[in-house]
């Protein structure tokens, strides 16, 4: 039980008390699983002859000002605005449709809560009604009513929501470089036969005659999927570096399951190549938008990329690396900085 529970039950309780409760939780599958969840939910609920309230609880976005909790990110109250129109208008698929690196910087929580609702209401009209919205402490709550009004079969939001999600999946296809595609083909082809992808003809010649340490990393619904690496060149040029190492990022991960081939199409890329690290005297010499950071401690290593989302300060950058390597905060340790180029 947590506070996006507790909290409306509390209210709830000072008008009903004689009710059966079904909590549901999120996760982090996507958003049309959880659109099909309410689709669920709601197929259950019209075969029963009780009445049936959805509560969709959770905060909106936790970045609404410097002086809050968790400080303050642009996107905080761009979010709060669009969801809050979003439940004005019964605007379900703009809402499905926010962008994961929007909810990741507005730090929300209710996101998937909402959509479970809107599957709920699938090819339903809705009689939505605002009632308030504020954002005391930097948090923001905003607090709507939404009542189903007889078919509407125009509001097929899952369908129109992987029409969207083709669209872009084709449209970052025609954007990758080589270095991301080749990451993509050794991605789906392990996937799919279990076998290493073969190099194609015509690469760029950087990619067949150089050799560098290589990161591939996969992202899901905004979210990191797998993320492997090498420091230093482990194969014959940057073509094979990348090829092995995206069969480990989406296989060999230790923080995730292998990727499925369900999940391919919407996998976005990037590919990271490691100038060589140099050895430095201090956390000075370092900035995390710019400078990848190395700490080692005898044969314990840890290393984190450069210029990633919510890493903003050296004091960060380099207690993440300690945590990834298994070194205490209070252990000293010696530092290397890299540059990398970036495809993606």
């Amino acid at each position: 039980m947590d506070h996006a529970t507790v909290v409306p039950l509390l209210f709830l309780e000072d008008y009903l008390n004689d009710f059966e409760l079904v909590r549901v939780g999120l996760s982090g599958l996507s958003i049309a699983d959880h659109y099909r969840l309410g689709e669920a939910i709601s197929a259950v609920a019209d075969k029963t002859d009780k009445r049936i309230v959805m509560i969709a609880s959770g905060d909106l976005s936790h970045k609404l000002t410097a002086e809050g909790p968790y400080g303050f990110s642009p996107e905080g109250p761009k979010f709060d605005k669009e969801l809050m129109e979003c439940f004005e208008d019964a605007d379900f698929l703009r809402m499905m449709t926010i962008k994961p690196e929007i909810c990741e910087s507005a730090a929300e929580c209710g996101h998937r809560s909402f959509v479970i609702m809107a599957g709920a209401f699938d090819r339903r009209n809705v009689d939505a009604h605002v009632l308030s919205y504020e954002g005391p402490f930097g948090v923001g709550y905003g607090v709507a009513t939404f009542e189903g009004e007889g078919s509407d079969s125009d509001r097929d939001f899952l369908d129109k929501l992987e029409a969207i999600e083709d669209k872009e999946y084709h449209e970052r296809l025609d954007k990758e470089d080589p270095y991301v595609k080749l990451a993509r083909l050794s991605v789906e082809t392990f996937v799919k036969t279990g076998q290493y992808a073969p190099l194609p003809n015509n690469l760029p010649a950087d990619m067949m005659d150089k050799r560098a340490g290589v990161f591939v990393s996969l992202h899901e619904h905004g979210r990191l999927r797998g993320c492997i690496g090498t420091t230093e060149p482990t194969q014959a040029n940057i073509a094979l570096e990348i090829i092995a190492n995206g069969v480990s990022a989406c296989s060999r991960d230790p923080r995730f399951p292998p990727v499925q081939p369900e999940e391919l199409k919407y996998l976005v890329y990037k590919v990271d190549v490691l100038e060589p690290a140099e050895k430095i005297s201090s956390e000075d010499e370092l900035d995390p938008k710019v400078y990848g950071v190395i700490v080692e401690k005898g044969s314990r290593r840890g290393l984190l990329l450069p210029d990633l989302e919510g890493v903003d300060s050296v004091a960060q950058q380099v207690s993440i690396a300690k945590q990834k390597a298994g070194i205490a905060e209070n252990e000293s340790v010696q530092l290397y900085r890299f540059k990398v180029v970036r495809h993606s």
